[in-house]
């Protein structure tokens, strides 16, 4: 059921006791009359929380273990120091679960927090497509400037709501949709830098390309499927499709087929042309189309397959094939290579 209250204290101890989401102990370092208020909002899943006194204070912290907790700069002002880093109206503070730090004010001060379950937050995550579980430190996040305004305003209005109009927080639908939009204001400024994505996605793209190189090579010459290859991998189709566009320049089907068609040609040039012959050797290779796979062999390396294969394996000539001939462009090699001929997408075979 939803609740919000409204308390003023003059007794530190009494104030840092109302405190959800962790545990405070806090020494006042200055002198005077202490005062402060604590505005709790507890909605479905959500847990708003605002504080501010007006002394000088040194405060230990420890997290609970179970939900995430963020910290936010209610009000600019005085220096406030948690962890050794400033605390600003512009940043956000990802807390770790469970974690100990210090929080230092040097004034009347005005923070607040918001948190809700850790496996809440990760499905949140999953769906959004990134990383939202709890940090093993403090992190102190920079989101856009509008995106950190927004949540600053619905902390706030929340808080005001709970001074005002308490009724409205105790409405179940009234605070499902607060929390809706304090949930989508909070993923948004935590959504990742586009650089961070792209050092992200070039790192994952990187293992991914390791691993294609692995099952290819275990491949060796046998043609291999789509399907099979991105299941040895363990990605999708478009994941590796992305990954060779970025690495080799092409997709996947168009660099195996290169790959294919220079060992289809080292084939030939070691074989014994008196029992092999080009049918044998280019369907070994899964070329199937052998009128097609001849046209694109003259294309490529000048001689049709029979003229390579003539030739005895003593007087073939000592020359490395690059997996793709420098003399022919990729726009020239699409128009020469054999087009595909199976519906499940044969590796190798263009699409």
């Amino acid at each position: 059921m939803p609740i919000s209250s409204v308390r003023s204290f003059s007794d530190a101890d009494e104030y840092c006791s109302s405190f959800r989401d962790f545990q405070y102990e806090l020494t006042v370092i200055d002198g005077g009359d202490f005062a402060a208020e604590h505005v709790r909002v507890d909605l479905h899943e959500v847990r708003l929380q605002r504080y501010c006194s007006n002394l000088p204070w040194v405060a230990h912290t420890a997290i609970i273990k179970g939900r995430a907790v963020f910290a936010l700069r209610a009000e600019p002002g005085p220096s406030l120091l948690r962890a050794g880093e400033e605390m600003q109206t512009t940043n956000i503070e990802r807390l770790a679960n469970g974690q100990t730090i210090y929080t230092r004010s040097s004034g009347t001060v005005s923070w607040g927090t918001i948190s809700l379950p850790v496996d809440a937050l990760a499905a949140i995550g999953a769906a959004v497509g990134y990383d939202l579980k709890p940090p093993l430190d403090v992190v102190t996040e920079t989101p856009p400037p509008a995106m950190m305004a927004r949540l600053r305003r619905l902390h706030a209005a929340a808080a005001h709501l709970a001074r005002e109009a308490p009724e409205i927080i105790a409405n179940p639908e009234a605070a499902r949709g607060l929390e809706y939009e304090l949930v989508q204001a909070l993923v948004a400024c935590l959504k990742p830098a586009k650089d961070e994505e792209d050092a992200v996605a070039k790192r994952h793209h990187a293992l991914v390309m390791r691993r294609f190189h692995a099952a290819v090579t275990a491949s060796g010459d046998r043609p291999v499927y789509v399907s099979d290859l991105c299941s040895a991998i363990g990605v999708s189709d478009r994941t590796l499709q992305i990954s060779c566009r970025e690495h080799l320049g092409m997709g996947p089907q168009r660099y195996l087929l290169w790959r294919r068609m220079q060992h289809v040609r080292r084939a030939l040039a070691l074989a014994d042309p008196k029992s092999a012959t080009v049918t044998e050797i280019a369907t070994a290779h899964g070329f199937w189309e052998l009128g097609r796979f001849a046209g694109a062999y003259r294309s490529l390396y000048g001689e049709s397959p029979s003229a390579t294969l003539a030739r005895a394996p003593d007087h073939v000539r000592s020359q490395h094939y690059s997996t793709v001939p420098p003399t022919f462009s990729q726009t020239a090699y699409s128009d020469r290579l054999p087009s595909a001929t199976v519906s499940d997408r044969r590796i190798g075979r263009p699409k």
